[in-house]
């Protein structure tokens, strides 16, 4: 039986509800879809995420939903009456990952075991990136089905917003279309992070959760900023580069510019006695950021350190941002630029740049240690940790550091002015910026 987008009835009258029912979607397009569903309580909410089943979790606790991805789609295997009382609805959804909308789709289809079927096109929706399309809920004791068929601009992030809305009373097949929901969900980054490492760079899949852990605690999940690393490659970092260290951190930073940056890549610095600004990382080359002849490059750059060299060219690069930068700075330690470093962080204060100092395998780190007593700051813009060896700290633990501060820089840059650019006015440096000093230095 053909049905259309509204049509709502009870599951009895066409299926033996105590036996395994399969739903279909499938969509032909040319972007990427995700199928997802979601079991929700009498609230419509998500109460127990281990009934959210998708590519990543593709089974209920004790088998009551199962998942199958399939060639444009995905089956859902439903055993209905397994399912606790808490779940009192399921809500069978299609978002995109990445660019295009539904109203771009070719065709998308939905099915109810063999009995009941439809199928819309792209004149159905406009520039949705997301569909309910399938609800099954329970009603007076019935297990009732509803083909929504409803989009929602704001994509997947919508969908974890909004589980459904009001049923209607009738008992019977109708046709009464569902309202669109018009709603302004935030947008939670919690899918596709997983998504993204899993698709793009799956070796590191197993940093996506401690990760996660850390956003979730400090409310960062949907903090846009862009990301930096700068690397310290002068000569007595040698063993951290040939036991592999420094590709290790590497590996743990990317992850972070996937969930904060927009375009998930890692704008990267190595530093000596001169400093070279490398390749932007990102899922595709990460593992290559650290160049087999790295013994070469630390020749070229100087088998010193100076980190004043390469604080600037940072400054330079994201003083006129729009966006914080959140920027993870790895050294080994021997620092001895105090005043200059000094300098540089204070008119870096007004500028919307967080500093993450790192130290690594290390010592001698001389004014990085005292941050926390540093004066003459706009806002506290920096933190500092040393680990003895980067490669067995816990992920988790990691992470805990790495972010434990941004949170209160943020909030303090928010009400401060240090994001919207007005504090820069206040800088005691000269009124020309970074960027047009070394442009006229170089005669650029």
């Amino acid at each position: 039986m053909i049905v259309d987008r509204g049509t709502r009835g009870k599951l009895a009258k066409y299926f033996d509800v105590s036996r395994p029912l399969t739903v279909t979607l499938k969509i032909d397009g040319r972007a990427t879809y995700d199928f997802c569903c979601f079991g929700v309580d009498g609230d419509d909410k998500l109460s127990d995420d281990r009934y959210m089943i998708f590519y990543n979790q593709l089974r209920a606790p004790a088998g009551e939903i199962v998942g199958e991805e399939i060639s444009s789609g995905m089956n859902f295997t439903v055993k209905l009456n397994d399912l606790p009382s808490t779940i009192q609805k399921l809500v069978f959804t299609a978002s995109i990952d990445g660019a295009g909308t539904m109203g771009e789709i070719s065709r998308h289809e939905l099915s109810i075991g063999d009995e009941l079927s439809a199928t819309f096109g792209g004149g159905d929706f406009e520039r949705e990136k997301a569909i309910t399309s399938l609800e099954i809920y329970r009603k007076n004791g019935e297990w009732r089905f509803n083909v929504v068929a409803r989009g929602f601009n704001g994509g997947l992030d919508a969908l974890l917003a909004f589980y459904g809305g009001e049923q209607s009373d009738d008992d019977e097949t109708s046709t009464t279309s569902t309202p669109e929901p018009t709603i302004e969900p935030p947008t939670p980054k919690k899918i596709s992070l997983e998504k993204k490492i899993s698709d793009g760079a799956p070796k590191l899949i197993s940093l996506v959760k401690p990760l996660k852990v850390q956003l979730e605690k400090r409310n960062l999940q949907d903090v846009v900023a862009r990301v930096a690393l700068i690397l310290d490659i002068s000569g007595s970092m040698s063993s951290s580069y040939s036991d592999g260290t420094v590709q290790e951190i590497v590996n743990k930073i990317l992850p972070v510019a996937v969930q904060f940056d927009d375009d998930g890549e890692l704008d990267f610095w190595y530093y000596g006695s001169e400093c070279e600004r490398r390749p932007s990382v990102n899922m595709r080359n990460y593992e290559s950021a650290v160049p087999a002849d790295w013994e070469n490059l630390m020749s070229k750059l100087g088998y010193g350190n100076e980190e004043p060299t390469v604080m600037r060219e940072v400054i330079a690069e994201y003083e006129s941002s729009t966006l914080p930068a959140y920027v993870v700075f790895v050294t080994d330690g021997g620092i001895y630029t105090t005043d200059k470093i000094k300098r540089l962080l204070i008119d870096a204060s007004y500028l919307p740049i967080f500093w993450q100092f790192v130290g690594v395998s290390g010592s001698g780190y001389g004014v990085l240690e005292n941050l926390d007593n540093m004066t003459g700051r706009y806002v506290d813009n920096a933190n500092f940790f040393a680990l003895d060896d980067f490669r067995r700290v816990p992920n988790e633990e990691l992470y805990s550091r790495l972010l434990n501060e941004f949170p209160a820089w943020l909030k303090a840059c928010k009400s401060n002015g240090v994001l919207d650019g007005s504090a820069k006015s206040q800088r005691p440096s000269s009124t020309k910026s970074f960027g047009d000093k070394i442009k006229g230095i170089f005669n650029w």
